[in-house]
């Protein structure tokens, strides 16, 4: 519930600033419906899941072999580190906080609340869609093979919620979306290359800690930062405002040049 009256201050706030804020965005409630009842059916829809999710007995781990994994990701089950489990949480909530970067821009100050309605809705639907996965799945996680860890550790709820990583498309949506938004705002900004370097590399850092504390199989964080990436992408590209989303590629045809105009838009 908490989560859902986060959601929605956000978005309130979000709509109150986008009034007077100058954005590449347009915000409005008609057009935040669709991705609002999306964000809210995956959260609840996977909250049923989960909760129809059975631990699995002593019995039923004495029966696992990591023969059984595929040969890709069979490496993952020797992994099991509490130390790259506690850095990865740290490097979620790190990427979490990301878009707060925006507070500092004179620019971007302003319609911060709009820009924070957009990360609520891409953060919630990534959220949705990767408990559905997980629950939907229920893929035992790579650590639940290793003979070395302790019985305890292997009987909890998220020992069968591997596929995909909730940390690498978590960490992906942050850097994704900060990435985005700052490249339209300062679309002709030198520091758009490292804000896209850094958006790659960190959720690719996040998910080989994931891998190295035995929670994920490589291709649980590969699908993880699919996921996220498309999602902190998507939702600010698809709230531009169509002047901003047309692209164009120049050919001049005439005495002296040629033009061949591509346009990419709504």
């Amino acid at each position: 519930m908490k989560r859902y009256l986060l959601l929605l201050l956000l978005l309130i706030t979000g709509f109150g600033k986008s009034l007077l804020a100058q954005s590449p965005y347009t915000v409005h409630w008609k057009k935040e419906i669709p991705y609002v009842a999306t964000a809210v059916g995956l959260n609840l829809g996977g909250a049923y899941l989960a909760s129809q999710i059975n631990f699995l007995t002593p019995t039923q781990i004495a029966a696992l072999d990591a023969n059984d994994v595929n040969s890709f990701d069979r490496f993952a089950t020797d992994n099991f580190s509490t130390t790259f489990a506690r850095a990865s949480n740290v490097l979620e909530i790190s990427t979490q906080l990301a878009p707060l970067l925006f507070l500092s821009g004179n620019k971007t100050r302003r319609p911060f609340g709009q820009i924070m309605a957009l990360y609520a809705e891409a953060t919630f639907i990534n959220t949705g869609l990767t408990i559905v996965t997980k629950m939907s799945f229920r893929r035992t996680r790579p650590f639940v093979y290793n003979p070395e860890v302790p019985l305890e550790e292997k009987t909890g709820r998220t020992a069968r919620a591997s596929f995909i990583s909730g940390h690498t498309s978590t960490a992906a949506v942050g850097t994704f979306f900060t990435a985005k938004v700052f490249s339209d705002f300062f679309p002709d900004s030198q520091w758009k290359p490292v804000m896209w370097a850094a958006a790659a590399t960190i959720p690719a850092v996040m998910g080989y800690f994931r891998v190295a504390a035995g929670k994920h199989y490589p291709t649980d964080v590969i699908m993880g930062y699919a996921v996220g990436g498309a999602i902190g992408f998507l939702v600010p590209h698809l709230h531009k405002k169509r002047g901003d989303q047309e692209s164009r590629l120049g050919l001049n045809l005439g005495f002296n040049s040629a033009q061949l105009v591509l346009r990419l838009g709504k």
